[in-house]
């Protein structure tokens, strides 16, 4: 790390963090000795710094440092199978500047107290991309053991399991594949970036994005330090730094606070879809030897989720240093319709099924965490496409395809990996996908920089040719022979419509003659509570079943009790007013960490109090808010979960 960027950083972001948890709840709507309301949000991002008196005589002044490239986000930051982009980019980068002899300048910088420590995946994982990034990476030591040696699917109702046969050439097929602690992958290829020339900054957020004044992006701003949770600053304060690129490369992983905002701006969604996610919930268990099987994929669809909710199950079995370990998870779509559904509750039942439980009793839980992930691909765009239409018969057509992906570069950068969304759904997989297009960004990029020209047409230069480049690679032929596969659960057959599709993909392998769609956002899907069933969850048994504070206890989470909660509301007044009364407060439930609750004040009012510091960054809160009041903004680098090898 240069000195420079390390003298800009607060000492206690500069060490690793490992804390012992405890649940700090604060920034409520009432005050304890009173029911006057005060702020939730203090947050600069919504009440600006130029326009508080507290700021006047703060010296903002930021120290800058110039690269060729500055990537944003190390690991995969990501949930769910879906690898290190980042870190593919950066290191295919140095190998291209090898080759040709060309010194260039790259920096990866990564919020995380260490590069993996905000790594979750379940993993199952094609080496495809690895093998083309480094083909011996055997002989390098890469954390890669298990191979897949069978295959389970089941299909639950409440007290059987239907076994559905998987055999060569379904998607779900994954002999052949590794199964793998992907937080342990992503800190081994830290280390082969960092050998290669990369310069690696952990515990570096990237809180803000720097534009040219023509617009184009210049760079990113690591986060200021020493700001009070009333938002004032403290004598600690410190400025964070500019890091200034030709080529800023986002890789910060599903929804990620930064391509929020360059969506916006580039209007890079104008021809797309609503993007669909999901959360993925996850725990790793140490089991009897009898009960393991090394090798074994297990995956599961149906109970506990109804017919019309997207959702199912993973179990992975693995050798860790010959300690037999069950990674185990549960996706829940974030289109359910349900407010009184409770992802973290459906995970904790789905274990209680009679074919499931008895895997774990007599074992020991030891890491939980939570994260969401993209599920859109290729749709049909709702808007006017020209006059593009392929004819199929006289009764029948269909428009030119467009995606739930975005436009992927703009002027000064480009997006990679997850934050644009390359999951392969059926699969349940995209460390491929992802870590591929890191590495087509990466050759787009230094063909630029080889090249130097002064035809641009703005300072940042656009590297346009990515785009081109992703649509004439694998990745876009596997992604649209799978288009049809998540919108096929959105019928009116839910669930039952997604199985007889995939039984009609393994004849057609995708060359149907049309494209199904995400006809809305999740976040509108949300019914109100008065139309809704509420769901009883059976109590924690604390055997298989756990209560929600026990389990985010494992993930290692800290924050800064004193500062600023990065769940920024739009409108203080919205939860109380909007959300409880319309929806029953649906934050108190599909947050997995217990960030959100509503209390009783004095007067004996339901008041929304956010308790920060649990926050595990998996942004499900910002995506699945029916009035989308919060925005997740990064808090200090080295803060959040420490997951390890997750």
């Amino acid at each position: 790390m240069s000195y420079s960027l390390r003298f800009c950083l607060h000492p206690s972001i500069l060490k690793q963090i490992r804390p012992s948890f405890s649940l700090i709840r604060w920034n409520s709507t009432t005050t304890p000795a009173e029911a006057t309301p005060r702020k939730i949000t203090t947050h600069y991002t919504i009440y600006p710094r130029d326009k508080d008196e507290r700021w006047k005589d703060i010296n903002m002044e930021r120290y800058a440092e110039e690269y060729d490239v500055v990537i944003v986000g190390g690991g995969p930051y990501i949930l769910f199978f879906v690898s290190v982009p980042g870190l593919s980019a950066a290191l295919k980068l140095r190998q291209l500047s090898s080759q040709q002899n060309k010194e260039i300048r790259v920096c990866v910088v990564e919020k995380g107290s260490t590069i993996g420590a905000h790594t979750l995946s379940g993993a199952c994982i094609e080496l495809r991309a690895l093998n083309e990034l480094i083909p011996d990476w055997k002989e390098k030591g890469a954390p890669l053991t298990n191979t897949v040696t069978k295959d389970r699917f089941y299909f639950l109702t409440k007290n059987s399991a239907i076994p559905i046969p998987i055999f060569k050439g379904v998607p779900m097929y994954n002999h052949g594949n590794y199964l793998v602690r992907l937080g342990k992958l992503t800190a081994w290829l830290g280390e082969q970036a960092e050998a290669a020339g990369v310069e690696m900054y952990p515990a570096t957020a990237a809180s803000e994005i720097l534009y040219h004044d023509d617009g184009s992006v210049k760079g990113i701003a690591t986060n200021d330090v020493g700001i009070a949770k009333d938002g004032s600053p403290k004598d600690s304060f410190a400025r964070g730094m500019e890091l200034h690129a030709k080529y800023t490369v986002f890789a910060e992983g599903c929804h990620g606070h930064l391509a929020k905002q360059l969506y916006k701006k580039f209007d890079l969604r104008k021809n797309c879809t609503p993007q669909s996610y999901g959360i993925g919930l996850k725990e790793i268990w140490e089991v009897d030897k009898s009960k393991h099987e090394p090798g074994l994929v297990l995956h599961t669809a149906g109970w506990p989720l109804d017919a019309n909710t997207y959702g199912g199950s993973f179990m992975y079995h693995i050798l860790d240093n010959d300690q037999p370990l069950i990674l185990v998870g549960y996706v829940v779509g974030l289109d359910y319709k349900n407010p009184y559904l409770n992802p973290y509750q459906e995970f904790q039942r789905f274990k209680t099924h009679p074919k499931i439980r008895p895997i774990f009793e007599n074992g020991k839980r030891i890491a939980y965490g939570a994260r969401a992930l993209n599920e859109g691909g290729y749709q049909v765009s709702k808007n006017k496409i020209d006059k593009k239409y392929f004819f199929i018969s006289s009764h029948c057509f269909f428009f030119l395809i467009l995606l739930a992906i975005p436009k992927l570069s703009f002027p000064g950068g480009c997006l990679v990996g997850c934050s644009p969304g390359f999951l392969n759904v059926p699969k349940i997989k995209g460390t491929h996908t992802a870590m591929k297009s890191g590495m087509i960004a990466a050759e787009t990029i230094f063909d630029l920089l080889i090249k130097s020209t002064d035809e641009n047409k703005t300072k940042g230069i656009e590297p346009s040719d990515y785009d081109n480049r992703i649509k004439n690679s694998w990745i876009w032929k596997e992604l649209y022979s799978v288009r049809n596969f998540r919108p096929a659960f959105n019928t009116s057959l839910g669930i039952f419509g997604g199985l007889l599709y995939g039984a009609l993909h393994f004849v057609l392998r995708g060359k149907e003659p049309f494209t199904l769609k995400h006809e809305e956002p999740d976040h509108s899907r949300l019914k109100k509570a008065k139309d809704c069933q509420a769901i009883e969850y059976p109590k924690p048994d604390n055997v298989v079943t756990f209560d929600l504070l026990s389990s985010v206890a494992l993930t290692n989470t800290n924050h800064d009790h004193d500062e600023p909660p990065h769940l920024t509301l739009k409108d203080d007044s919205v939860p109380t007013n909007i959300n409880l009364p319309m929806y029953d407060g649906p934050e108190q439930r599909y947050c997995p960490a217990g960030v959100y609750e509503f209390v009783e004040n004095d007067s004996g009012q339901r008041q929304l109090q956010i308790n920060a510091q649990n926050c595990i960054h998996c942004k499900t809160c910002d995506i699945k808010d029916p009035t989308q009041n919060i925005n997740w903004v990064t808090p200090q680098g080295g803060e959040g979960p420490a997951y390890n090898g997750m």
